[in-house]
């Protein structure tokens, strides 16, 4: 089998090659774009796209859309481009991504025909090559066939319907598609277009981060060689478990089956079974046996068949409430793992608490299957407010004795205990203090639970840790509750350090109020002359090339961390993860400027030490000024004075900072860093009061534990 870098490249007539005078192929002219993706060819900021619709009379006109999202054809947008200096040529990959949007039966009907094209180049390159030399209609003949032996070879005889009999007017995509994967590699260039797909419609999927994805499967063990998700979405869980022989991918949706195997497939040599149903209403997978069920199963189901499936052999351990959809999918992940099978399934937090769940609780306590519970932090998936919880469940063998108690972990109060950072502000940091953890740390997430779950795992016990892990004997849990939230069964602990940890934050704080006295503004005095000279623009300045402007996009290659929003906001380092894409991302250095352009809070911050090598999050617009040219703290200290402006104009909703129409003086720069020098005092003011705040909640809550647990005395 060919490697990523094998991907053989087509024969010149094979590609679709751009007209002389580079005019955009006849092939793309179906192809739509909107305001953003137009900024994305372009490599400017949505802001610009809107001043050029405004400013120019020949933008071409929107084809499509709404009136608050219109989209422009795609070829008229490129010659305009190119004829205004803004457009050298058009990159590949977003050629590709276009005509993926553009296609009559949608994207995700596209990528499975670019998906089970990658295959074959990538399998079978010498079936490819022949059919890729002529013209498109024989192409698509040509294609069928050994798109069907293939497919076939992979995912068995019901491959995914559409892949293996592409159209003549995909045939361009097609070709496109190879000749991108002859530059990333089939893989790649797959898992791009799909992210794209993903990012362009949040509300139609929930994705599983890599973090967790790799998390359950590290769950299920090692020697894993047979592995079923029976609700599989796009395949993020499948596609985490290394060394897999067979996967069985159930979904739905017949379009998201296919996609995901489709993709699994190009992810490694294992064999696929996909299928296209409801699991719970029609198992495709009937007495099939696994090494290990994951699963991230729909939450509160309401219609999951209650009626229809009263009598069904699956419910071993008692027939779920209507309201319990959750134990449904649980005793359906136990009812396809062989004796001694591990399943992970990811729940919400009410499952191990809803009386109505208790009996069937109760018994999968009694009989051995339920091992761990395990709590983990909020934000690490959608829905993003509430700690979701990983069951871990193992099939018992008939007459087995259950284990002596119940493995229970809270990730998330373990991570915060263990968080690194300190509350003290860095050093000329640039309004960036060095406080603050990711939102998920998955490295340290997944060393808390699987050092849990490896040690309990093979001895049955492991040392308790207060708020963090114990394993609870089973008559504690067996109550009229039966409730097994982790925090519930877990002592709290003690306050971190006993009271002299206390009289150190005590300490700091002192240090921290001082410090912000001492950088108290003195009182304002009025300026001799009112007014400020001529005035510029951030986008004048920008055409003159004092200044160059990004917008924050949190994707990249690479393993660079991300500032997100809230970083901004908060003052800290970065803590978002980066998002996986084809693009070089623009990495932070210090003395740019950024600037959230949505909110309701004034905020534009200097980068420093700490903030440095990151890249900016999406919703965040990067100024890079030229030190011979612009004060960065004048700069910063004008952009933060017009979001006040623009939070102090929206009453009821959020505004949006549009950055290049913000208004500066034409000043010298030594006066400008007369303004950067007052503008700096100020930001190192407003992040010393940051700090005195979180280290006086430190010191009350401290307290609070203290006083409540009996570390500290109340005298």
């Amino acid at each position: 089998m060919f490697e990523e870098t094998d991907v053989p490249a087509a024969p010149a007539d094979a590609l679709p090659a751009a007209p002389e005078g580079g005019a955009p192929d006849d092939r793309t002219a179906a192809a739509e774009v909107t305001a953003a993706e137009v900024a994305r060819l372009a490599g400017v900021g949505r802001a610009a796209v809107s001043n050029w619709r405004r400013r120019h009379a020949d933008f071409p006109r929107p084809v499509g859309g709404t009136a608050t999202s219109p989209s422009f054809a795609l070829p008229e947008v490129e010659r305009w481009l190119r004829a205004q200096g803004k457009l050298a040529e058009v990159p590949l990959r977003e050629r590709v991504w276009q005509q993926v949007a553009a296609h009559p039966e949608g994207a995700v009907a596209a990528l499975v025909e670019v998906a089970g094209a990658l295959l074959l180049v990538r399998d079978r390159p010498t079936e490819w090559l022949e059919p890729a030399a002529v013209s498109d209609a024989r192409m698509a003949v040509l294609l069928r066939p050994a798109l069907a032996r293939v497919l076939a070879a992979r995912l068995g005889p019901d491959h995914p319907p559409g892949a293996a009999a592409p159209p003549p007017e995909s045939v361009p995509l097609l070709r496109a598609a190879v000749a991108l994967a002859a530059e990333l590699g089939a893989r790649k260039t797959f898992e791009f277009l799909l992210g794209r797909h993903l990012d362009a419609n949040p509300r139609q999927y929930t994705p599983t981060p890599d973090g967790l994805a790799a998390l359950l499967a590290a769950l299920a063990g090692p020697g894993v060689r047979t592995v079923l998700d029976p609700a599989c979405g796009t395949g993020a869980l499948l596609r985490a478990v290394a060394g897999a022989t067979t996967v069985y991918a159930q979904d739905a949706s017949p379009r998201v089956a296919a996609l995901a195997a489709l993709r699994l497939a190009l992810h490694g040599a294992c064999d696929v079974r996909p299928a296209a149903a409801d699991s719970l209403r029609a198992d495709a997978f009937p007495g099939v046996g696994v090494d290990a069920v994951l699963c991230r199963p729909p939450f509160n189901q309401r219609d999951w068949g209650h009626e229809e499936l009263a009598y069904d052999a699956r419910w071993e351990y008692g027939l779920p409430a209507r309201t319990e959809s959750e134990l449904a999918w649980v005793q359906h992940a136990l009812a396809h793992l062989r004796e001694g099978g591990t399943a992970v399934l990811l729940l919400p937090p009410a499952v191990a608490a809803r009386r109505s769940g208790r009996r069937i609780r109760a018994d999968l306590l009694r009989r051995g299957a339920l091992r761990a519970v395990i709590a983990l932090p909020a934000g690490a998936a959608p829905p993003y407010g509430i700690p979701l919880h990983l069951w871990v469940l193992r099939r018992p063998a008939p007459h087995a004795a259950p284990p002596p108690g119940l493995l229970l972990v809270d990730a998330g109060a373990a991570t915060a205990a263990a968080a690194p950072g300190s509350a003290e502000p860095v050093p000329g940091g640039g309004g960036f203090a060095a406080e603050g953890r990711s939102r998920t740390a998955w490295p340290a997430v997944r060393e808390v639970v699987e050092t849990a779950w490896s040690t309990y795992d093979r001895t049955g016990a492991v040392e308790g840790l207060p708020g963090v892990r114990r394993v609870v004997p089973l008559l504690e849990l067996l109550d009229d509750d039966v409730d097994l939230t982790p925090a519930r069964h877990l002592p709290p602990p003690a306050a971190p350090g006993g009271p002299a940890a206390l009289g150190a934050v005590r300490e700091r704080l002192d240090a921290s109020l001082t410090r912000a006295a001492r950088l108290t503004p003195p009182p304002a005095s009025p300026a001799a002359a009112p007014g400020l000279p001529a005035m510029t623009t951030v986008g004048e300045l920008v055409r003159a090339g004092a200044l160059v402007l990004y917008s924050g996009t949190g994707g990249g290659r690479g393993d660079a961390p991300v500032l997100t929003e809230e970083d901004v906001y908060a003052g800290r380092g970065p803590s978002g993860l980066l998002a996986a894409t084809a693009d070089e991302p623009v990495l932070t250095a210090p003395g740019d400027v950024l600037v959230p352009v949505v909110g309701s809070a004034a905020v534009a911050r200097v980068v420093g030490p700490a903030a440095a090598g990151a890249v900016p999050g999406r919703g965040l617009r990067l100024l890079r000024p030229d030190p011979a040219a612009l004060d960065p703290w004048f700069l910063a200290g004008f952009l933060r004075a017009a979001a006040a402006r623009r939070a102090g104009s929206h009453t009821s909703t959020a505004g949006r900072l549009d950055v290049r129409r913000v208004r500066l003086p034409r000043l010298p720069l030594a006066q400008q860093r007369r303004y950067g020098v007052r503008f700096r005092e100020l930001a190192e003011f407003e992040d010393a009061l940051r700090v005195a705040a979180r280290l006086g909640e430190q010191l009350v809550q401290g307290l609070y534990d203290g006083l409540s647990d009996g570390t500290v005395a109340p005298e």
